[in-house]
């Protein structure tokens, strides 16, 4: 599957591969579960391994089989431990090894490689990644694949901004999500305008004006077939399911609602519309959102500075708050951290006991 000339996977015998990009909610389940409707088409709940790539460091040697071994199984690992299970897929560490030993090593294979698989238990031509994260690996992944696709969704960044104020994955404070936003959103444009073939961009607003006409355009990007299927997410099982392992995701089984697109006006401030409107002046342009305000605010470090203590505050007290009001959810979340934290103790073990050399016996230590 992989040739040393290009350094690249093959495309022969797996499914075609679509990131979606780049930061979360944006609308991504809307669009997922509606997309699985397609019997082409599959898409499970994300790994977003952008959470354990800080640990990758941690093994070393790569090009060492049971080192690699080692952190195929870790990564499997991750899956089992996410909040939504793949449905009706396990994944054997030896047959995801095996099928990329011999390719370029590293994190993203693996992960996709899984999904590869699972792919194609469900007879599925295209899979997507739903890890928008990953935004910032792009140029890895498409130096991987040479058939990588990208789905850009943008979101007005008042409204997804007070979206992600909510979200316990993210900051508690539009100064620090709107920066945030703007990196992905960079990364996304840079990557649009650099392989323009490999992305397609739309507007969430515009899903919500136009949900058949958007998909119909997804569609026709993936080389999948619209189905009329997609327009009533209602019949979808599994965002039944998820609907009731999290308050963030209770609308997934409904019509979208337009009225949401104004949300913001009653969450944020003024100020805090005008912060938003500030760091994100240039995208808001660029995609068509009209500012409400100067949008002049002279963001200086101490605001920012300011902005993560508060924030660092209300995420301590919103994970007090979810496991008081949504013990599920909290249980869920805390068993994938601390999997993550397990991960990362004992690879950090490892390193100290082969950094100790080993004394000869009978040897007393001074």
């Amino acid at each position: 599957m992989f040739t040393n000339q290009d350094n690249q996977v093959q495309t022969s015998n797996r499914p075609k591969p679509i990131l979606m990009i780049p930061i979360r909610r944006c609308g991504s389940h809307a669009l997922r579960l509606r997309l699985n409707f397609s019997p082409e088409f599959y898409s499970p709940y994300p790994l977003h391994i952008v959470d354990f790539i800080p640990l990758v460091e941690l093994y070393g040697d790569l090009s060492d089989d049971q080192t690699y071994f080692q952190l195929v199984i870790d990564i499997i690992g991750l899956q089992n431990a996410t909040m939504v299970k793949w449905d009706s897929v396990a994944l054997d560490p030896v047959c995801v090894f095996e099928a990329i030993k011999d390719q370029p090593r590293s994190p993203h294979v693996i992960a996709w490689e899984m999904l590869f698989q699972a792919g194609q238990k469900h007879n599925a031509k295209v899979v997507m990644d739903k890890s928008l994260d990953n935004a910032h690996y792009a140029s890895e992944l498409v130096s991987l694949f040479d058939d990588m696709l990208f789905l850009n969704v943008v979101r007005d960044p008042r409204a997804q901004v007070n979206s992600i104020n909510r979200a316990i994955i993210h900051d508690f404070d539009p100064l620090l999500n709107t920066m945030t936003w703007v990196k992905a959103h960079d990364a996304a444009k840079a990557l649009a305008e650099k392989y323009p073939e490999k992305v397609l961009t739309i507007r969430y607003e515009d899903f919500l004006a136009n949900q058949a006409g958007i998909l119909h355009k997804i569609c026709e990007f993936f080389g999948i077939e619209f189905s009329e299927s997609m327009l009533d997410v209602s019949s979808s099982q599994e965002a039944n399911n998820i609907s009731v392992l999290s308050a963030l995701w209770q609308t997934n089984t409904s019509a979208p609602i337009t009225a949401y697109i104004d949300k913001f006006k009653k969450s944020l401030s003024t100020e805090e519309i005008e912060i938003i409107e500030t760091i994100a002046s240039e995208h808001m342009h660029y995609y068509g959102y009209e500012k409400m305000t100067k949008a002049s605010i002279n963001i200086t470090e101490e605001m920012i500075e300011s902005a993560k203590k508060r924030s660092q505050f209300k995420k301590q007290q919103a994970w007090k708050e979810l496991k008081t009001n949504d013990p599920r959810d909290y249980q869920l979340r805390k068993f994938r951290a601390d999997y993550i934290n397990m991960v990362k103790n004992r690879l950090l073990k490892d390193k100290t006991e082969v950094a100790i050399p080993s004394q000869p016996q009978g040897q007393k230590v001074a």
